[in-house]
């Protein structure tokens, strides 16, 4: 009898095994690991980001979880480096309830994209349009780099046109040198050409740069009637702080992309920021501060005025509306005990169309496109705000015009 029940007891035990399966997130919690930079060069934006996201998951746990699943947050500060990136995901890469993971540095999604280049996982970045060009786990943020700069092309043409200037602008480009900083040239070369804006030489500089003053001469010298600037604040700001010294402000007009000014850094820098347009997927200003669920999220869990929120953390919230969207579907196709990475890669791709509340446009994942959205709004700033001057705009696409080798 000992030996039968023993016999029954290993087979129940296999049966168990069998029907749980590997690489499922058998618990009733499910993990969004958080790559990202807390206090390097670019955590001016990053770490609001976070905390729009470790925020949205308290918020969804505090009312219950999804369906009774409860979700975790984990944060490392991988202060914008590789090798702290790279062991933080090694570190958590076995754990199977981490079912999403978010990065901020596109040098170490490329290299994450030779690694999991055969995996079924979700990596959400930032901006880089290679991941759209070449479809696999890597979802955008927002639209492509490329296809936002593209539509500031679309704007500054509509721009010049209206102040009844003739023949073709001549456009600058500065940014960071870095992947991230190049980035918004592959497909944006190419859509300047098709709409015949003439784009200058780009000047690159180093990450951390402080002062800009030879970058902006060159591109005055060169005619510039634009200038188009990346970096993550304080890149634009200070940019912005040396073009007025030099005068440039009063004949030239300055483009950011998504990660300039804030509300928080304008108020500290309002002269130098004045009559900066701002390129985003996202809200910003008083849009940002006002937006009854950002409002809600920050002073309940923050517990501070909205008017001490920096708009990036809008960023994390439409990350965390994303994830509740996937977990739900999920559950909905497999049932909240079989979610898995694969399960929730394959949800991600049916968000195509869901709605974040009007803090960016509709979602656009699907199994041909890794985009998070297809619009943009540009703002300005005036008198120590940044105000809206458009609606939501489409973007172009320029990723298909570039020639990815």
């Amino acid at each position: 009898m000992k030996i039968h029940r023993i016999q029954w007891t290993v087979l129940l035990l296999a049966m168990v095994l069998m029907l749980w399966g590997p690489g499922s997130a058998q618990t009733a919690e499910v993990k969004f690991l958080d790559l990202s930079d807390f206090t390097g060069p670019i955590a001016g934006l990053a770490l609001p980001g976070s905390q729009g996201m470790e925020d949205y998951i308290k918020d969804i746990n505090a009312r219950g979880g999804i369906d009774g699943v409860t979700l975790k947050y984990i944060g490392v500060d991988t202060r914008y480096d590789m090798a702290r990136s790279l062991s933080a995901y090694k570190r958590y890469r076995r754990d199977k309830d981490v079912v999403l993971i978010g990065t901020v540095s596109v040098p170490f999604v490329k290299m994450l994209q030779r690694l999991t280049r055969k995996e079924k996982a979700v990596i959400t970045t930032t901006g880089d349009g290679e991941f759209q060009a070449r479809i696999g786990n890597f979802f955008l943020y927002g639209p492509a780099y490329q296809d936002a700069f593209a539509a500031a092309l679309d704007w500054i043409k509509k721009d010049w046109t209206t102040k009844g200037k003739s023949g073709a602008p001549k456009v600058g480009f500065m940014s960071w040198d870095s992947a991230y900083g190049r980035e918004p040239l592959n497909g944006g070369r190419e859509y300047a050409q098709k709409i015949g804006i003439k784009l200058l030489p780009p000047e690159f500089f180093p990450v951390g740069n402080l002062k800009f003053d030879i970058y902006l001469t060159r591109l005055d010298k060169a005619g510039a009637d634009y200038i188009y600037v990346g970096g993550v604040d304080p890149t634009q700001t200070s940019v912005m702080r040396d073009a007025t010294a030099l005068g440039l402000t009063q004949k030239i007009r300055f483009i950011s992309d998504y990660w300039g000014p804030t509300t928080l850094g304008v108020s500290l820098h309002p002269k130098a920021l004045e009559g900066m347009v701002i390129v985003s997927y996202f809200l910003r200003g008083e849009e940002s501060l006002n937006q009854p669920l950002l409002k809600r999220l920050w002073t309940t869990y923050r517990k501070k005025p909205s008017e001490e929120m920096n708009e990036g953390y809008a960023v994390g919230v439409i990350w965390g509306m994303d994830f509740e969207a996937a977990i739900k579907e999920t559950i909905k196709r497999v049932g909240k005990n079989k979610i898995s990475r694969e399960e929730i890669y394959n949800s991600y791709q049916k968000l195509t169309g869901t709605e974040r509340e009007g803090i960016a446009g509709p979602c656009s994942y699907s199994p041909t496109s890794r985009l998070g959205s297809e619009v943009v709004k540009f703002y300005e700033v005036t008198g120590g705000k940044i105000v809206p001057i458009t609606d939501w705009t489409k973007t172009p696409d320029a990723v298909a015009l570039h020639n990815w080798k």
